[in-house]
């Protein structure tokens, strides 16, 4: 991991921060829309001592820099403790929030002033506003600010239809952000929180909430890997132990299970929406089973080891594309595998996991292939 500093010379305060799960130089803990989040809601909050919540920061750039107006902190991503933790001890001058809250445990308000990373995902977007506007004051207001390459294509109608834009900021760094106050919008009123597919192996329907990957419908590359999850847990004995690891919706452990209920299934996610949408829908198909889920960045400690794991890996992170998540995935599945265990894969076919898998384990043999992604067995025996 690599450390470089943020200076934010109009408080003033320079940071020194580290990106987890890297160590690539070119990839930064904070961008332009931290520095630009930063220095407004310092200009807001002075004079006054607004109760503030901080929504999705990445790697703790943006709690750190507002860590004098004593924050609350939610975040979908199970990596902002781990990443707060470790640049915390970095800045031993700030004192950040003891404990960070998730959407298994959100905070309740209500807050006068949020700062709030924007989403790539249009309906997340959608879903934090109207959750906002539960927990703001009347008087309260929002910053929200992003990338403006991210920013999700629909944003200005997602804005528009959830709360009152006051002001748009000019454009800084190629970042973007924006002033609203709440509307009237609300969770309990949106027809689009849950969103699925008719259920697969043996599984009734699987659906998701907005922050979850391909929640409308099947992903290729699962669909791809599926035969082989069935095809494994219909071998396993009632004593296999199988994690679903990045899980998402779940979909993968699900169909080991509709194949074999009596498994032992951990599904673990990175993301909070994850894991509350898996339990939904383990509860949906196969209540009483015996599964734990599991809100990590990877591998759950002092857990397993595993006799089967299912991966299909995310390759990109905020807004970064490439094959830095798989291969710490790899490492943390190679480790946690039990004797004559193996990991069954599957990638896109442009970033060579082959390769990359035989850094990790002993044996690795392709098992399918489409035109854009590959199914792999890997093992240690």
């Amino acid at each position: 991991m690599t450390t470089a500093e943020l200076a934010l010379p109009m408080l003033p305060l320079s940071l020194r921060l580290t990106r987890p799960g890297t160590s690539d130089p070119a990839l930064r803990a904070w961008d332009a829309a931290d520095e630009l989040l930063i220095e407004q809601a310092h200009r807001l909050a002075e004079g006054c001592q607004p109760r503030v919540l901080v929504v999705d920061d990445q790697f703790g750039a943006l709690t750190l820099g507002v860590s004098a107006l004593s924050p609350t902190v939610v975040a979908d991503s199970a990596m902002l403790p781990e990443a707060l933790e470790n640049n915390g001890r970095q800045n031993p001058e700030l004192s950040p929030p003891l404990s960070i809250h998730s959407w298994l445990n959100p905070p309740t308000g209500p807050f006068d002033l949020v700062i709030m990373r924007i989403p790539r995902q249009a309906d997340y977007l959608a879903w934090l506003l109207r959750w906002l506007n539960e927990v703001m004051t009347d008087s309260a207001q929002l910053l929200a600010g992003g990338m403006i390459k991210h920013l999700p294509d629909r944003s200005v109608d997602v804005f528009a239809k959830a709360v009152q834009t006051d002001q748009v900021l000019p454009a800084r760094k190629k970042a973007r952000v924006i002033v609203c106050s709440p509307g009237r919008a609300r969770l309990g009123d949106w027809a689009e929180c849950w969103k699925g597919y008719e259920g697969v192996a043996g599984c009734a329907r699987i659906e998701a909430l907005p922050a979850v990957f391909a929640r409308e419908r099947l992903d290729i590359g699962s669909q791809l890997l599926l035969p082989h999850v069935i095809e494994a847990a219909g071998a396993a004995s009632g004593e296999t132990r199988v994690l679903d690891l990045a899980c998402g919706n779940g979909v993968l452990g699900l169909a080991a299970l509709g194949q074999r209920p009596g498994l032992a299934v951990t599904f673990s996610d990175v993301s909070s929406q994850a894991v509350l949408s898996t339990r939904c829908n383990v509860d949906r198909s196969f209540p009483g089973a015996r599964v734990s889920c599991v809100h990590r960045d990877g591998v759950p400690e002092n857990q397993g080891p595993w006799d089967l794991i299912l991966l299909n890996p995310p390759f990109h992170e905020g807004g970064v594309v490439g094959d830095h998540i798989a291969l710490r995935l790899f490492g943390q599945a190679s480790r946690s595998l039990a004797s004559g265990g193996r990991l069954l894969m599957v990638g896109n076919r442009h970033l060579g996991y082959h390769r990359s898998l035989e850094r990790f384990f002993a044996r690795v043999r392709q098992r399918d292939a489409s035109p854009k992604f590959v199914v792999f067995e890997a093992s240690n025996d």
